[in-house]
């Protein structure tokens, strides 16, 4: 329409039609100027009168105005001072409100601050786990409410260093207590241990003396070592962290144990601190490594260890007070250390534990130096085996250890036999009383009814060695006795140790010992005499020593698998053994008189008697036999026969020796008095026992040789040799050669037989004559 208008005026002013316009307009302004007065002249009455009106409100409105006026002035002098109140309120309502405003604010950052300072307290404290607990109270409850303050800010920083801090320092206070623990271990471990001596001497009293409901120590039991419970020691919640606090901690009960040396608490601090911090995982792998250093010092042993019993007890006071801690570690905490990491520990610490006591037990030589490692192995084991701990194969190794305490009782009563030998004086025990008779049967089981008719004083067959010896082996078996006690071994189990190693003792030590005694250089017949009573008597004794071990092992001998006793083949051994050396004594005694021979071989003097040293030796043997009179029948025989025949064999050696090239008849005749001498000797009958001229056979081949030469019987000899019944049948005709050729020539060096040489020289025809048919029987004897 505008665009309309516009299009229009625009042709009003460019066409003619501007003049009528301006006509039209001029008068239509005539009419509306002539409406308008017709209006105003219609309304002017009522203007008028409101123009009175208004002239009288006027006045009125001055009048108004002016007490307005006044009144506002009155008004404005008399609430000035409402006015300077009023400011005055306008203050103290902005103060009042900016001071609950703060108040408000302080409310919200004073627990902030009391928090903060509770923490630096905390920590200040070394309470380290509740400071933990209150920054995580201060970061996610308080300061999220009052965060837009500066100082909160700078809290909020603050807070990964201080738990840092926190870290760093309870990890300090774990290695301080990892280096206390290794120090304290020695001292845990001799609690732990003195605690199950004190329980085991409790169960072997109950065992003793039964009462109702009493019931061995179980491994909860075992916990008081550390005087405290496995809930109160394990701080699973806030109440229980409490625990580890200074302040909150309390003594219910004081008890001595290991928590009296050890406070766990480090521990249990440092654990909580990195499971709340998410690195519980570095933690429990720093604490088991640690654990794992600490293990392989404890088990690496002191190179001085097996020279005293204190050596091994503080290495075992050390594993103990070990696992003791792991133990408590693993039962108070939750997963630090488990099972399976025990496990593996004391897998490693047996092993190096065994190792080390194979080798150091292998360097102890005092059997009570062992038996007192075994009872100390013993109590390590009983100890151990309380808190759960596998220890087979320590009571394993201790049967090792048993059959080398067994070697060091050996050459222990090895030392004692060989001292009651040397000290011994090879006579009959003499009593003179009752009194002493009844104290010597008591120490060794003799009964003879013959020795208790006979009056005091009188002898025991045997020598003081016998009840010594005997004694000594009881003392032995109750040596071995000891050891087996505690190790878990059935009855059996119990005598067949015992009876390997006393039959060790009789078959190798006692033995060695008598052998020992029976070769000596200076023994003497006598001794050996009584040696042989001695063990005659000792091998009788062996069946009361089987007694005796049944009796304190209640194994009868006749159980199958019974180990039997070897002593009597020991004592026959060394009785055997003494026999011979008798044999060989009375030859070496022969030899020594044959010695002091001294024939003049070409004499041409008849003797008349036998040679002073041949009767000498005959007296000796005499003596000699006269004591064998408690030997045993068989012995006596044996030597008597055993120093005939080599007396015989001697005389022969000494008339055939080459040192001897010629020899007369005057001198075969001195020799056949000699023989003679000894023949008359076994007829005698130094030694009950011989049937008839037994003893005198043992000089027949020299009777036989003597008789031939000396009655010149050649033609019978040579007739006969070879027959069953020949005269001169134990002649050799080597040796009748030989002897025959020192004959020869004797006449020339012979006054005696100067005068005769005619018939010497018929005599030397004959003996050439004799000797080739002898060379001629021997070739045709050896062909």
């Amino acid at each position: 329409m505008s665009k309309a208008i516009r299009s229009w005026k625009g042709s009003v002013y460019d066409g003619e039609e501007h003049g009528r316009f301006m006509e039209k307009l001029e008068t239509r302004i005539r009419n509306h100027d002539r409406e308008i007065e017709k209006m105003c002249n219609f309304h002017y009455q009522g203007f008028v009168d409101s123009i009175t009106e208004l002239l009288k409100v006027r006045g009125e409105a001055q009048k108004l105005k002016n007490q307005v006026t006044d009144t506002n002035r009155k008004l404005q002098h008399e609430g000035k001072e409402l006015v300077i109140a009023m400011e005055e309120l306008k203050q103290c309502r902005l103060q009042q409100r900016n001071i609950s405003a703060t108040v408000d604010k302080l409310m919200l950052c004073l627990p902030v601050l009391e928090m903060y300072s509770k923490l630096r307290d905390q920590m200040k404290t070394k309470r380290h786990y509740p400071a933990l607990k209150t920054l995580e109270h201060l970061e996610h409850t308080y300061l999220p409410q009052v965060s837009h303050y500066r100082f909160c800010k700078v809290m909020v920083d603050n807070i990964p260093k201080l738990r840092e801090e926190i870290k760093d320092v309870s990890m300090s206070d774990l290695k301080d207590f990892l280096e206390s623990i290794r120090k304290h271990s020695d001292k845990i471990g001799e609690t732990a241990m003195k605690q199950a001596q004190q329980q085991r001497n409790l169960d072997n009293i109950v065992l003793q003396q039964p009462r109702i409901g009493s019931k061995r120590k179980s491994k909860k039991d075992a916990y008081t070592i550390f005087d405290t419970e496995i809930e109160s020691t394990s701080p699973k919640s806030e109440q229980d962290s409490g625990i580890l606090d200074v302040e909150d901690e309390e003594d219910d009960e004081e008890v001595p144990g290991a928590q009296d040396l050890v406070d766990f608490s480090p521990v249990y601090r440092c654990l909580h601190i990195y499971s709340v911090l998410g690195a519980r995982e570095t933690f429990e792998n720093y604490y088991r490594k640690q654990r794992r250093k600490q293990a392989r010092l404890v088990l690496q042993p002191p190179s001085n260890m097996h020279e005293t019993l204190d050596g091994y007890r503080k290495y075992f006071n050390q594993i103990v007070g070990f696992f003791v801690v792991e133990d408590h570690i693993l039962h108070t905490t939750q997963g630090l250390v488990n099972r399976a990491y025990i496990d593996e520990l004391w897998e490693m610490a047996l092993s190096k534990t065994i190792a080390a006591l194979r080798t150091h037990s292998s360097y102890c030589s005092d059997p009570n130096l062992v038996l007192d490692l075994k009872n100390l192995i013993v109590l390590f084991a009983d100890t151990l085996q309380v808190y759960g701990f596998p220890v087979n194969q320590l009571f394993d190794m201790l049967l090792e250890i048993r059959d080398q305490y067994s070697e060091t009782l050996l050459k222990k009563w090895a030392g004692i036999f060989r001292n009651i030998l040397d000290s011994d004086n090879y006579s009959p025990i003499p009593v003179t009383s009752e009194e002493m008779y009844k104290k010597v049967v008591g120490q060794f089981p003799f009964q003879d009814i013959e020795l208790e008719k006979q009056p005091f004083p009188k002898k025991f067959p045997f020598s003081e060695f016998v009840p010594k010896v005997y004694n000594q082996i009881k003392e032995f078996i109750y040596a071995c006795l000891k050891f087996s006690e505690d190790l878990h071994l059935s009855s059996t189990e119990v005598d067949d140790m015992i009876r390997k190693s006393t039959n060790l003792l009789l078959t190798r030590t006692l033995s060695n010992s008598l052998q020992n005694v029976i070769k000596r250089k200076n023994i003497g017949l006598t001794e050996l005499v009584q040696i042989i009573i001695n063990t005659t008597h000792l091998e009788k004794s062996c069946k009361y020593l089987e007694e005796f071990i049944t009796n304190i092992t209640n194994v009868l001998p006749e159980t199958v698998h019974t180990t039997k006793l070897y002593g009597t083949t020991t004592f026959k051994d060394a009785r055997h053994a003494a026999e011979e050396e008798i044999y060989t004594n009375l030859n070496q005694k022969i030899d020594q008189f044959l010695q002091l021979a001294d024939y003049d071989w070409m004499t041409g003097d008849l003797g008349n008697k036998a040679s002073d040293y041949l009767v000498d030796l005959i007296a000796f043997l005499r003596s000699t036999f006269a004591v064998f009179t408690h030997l045993p029948g068989k012995v006596a025989q044996t030597a008597c026969m055993s120093a005939c025949k080599h007396l015989a064999t001697s005389l022969m050696q000494l008339l055939l020796e080459a040192e001897v090239r010629q020899l007369t008849l005057g001198a075969l005749q001195q020799f056949n008095l000699d023989v003679r001498e000894c023949e008359q000797f076994a007829r005698s009958g130094p030694v009950p026992g011989f049937q008839e001229d037994t003893l005198q056979l043992a000089f027949i081949d020299l009777r036989q040789l003597l008789d031939l030469f000396i009655q010149w019987d050649w033609s019978t000899y040579l007739a006969d040799y070879g027959q069953p019944n020949c005269k001169y049948l134990r002649v050799n005709p080597v040796t009748a050669l030989t002897l025959l050729e020192k004959m020869k020539d004797t006449s020339r060096k012979n006054n005696m037989f100067a005068q005769f040489r005619k018939n010497e020289r018929d005599k030397q025809k004959l003996i050439d004559t004799v000797a080739k048919q002898l060379r001629g029987l021997i070739s045709s004897h050896h062909s």
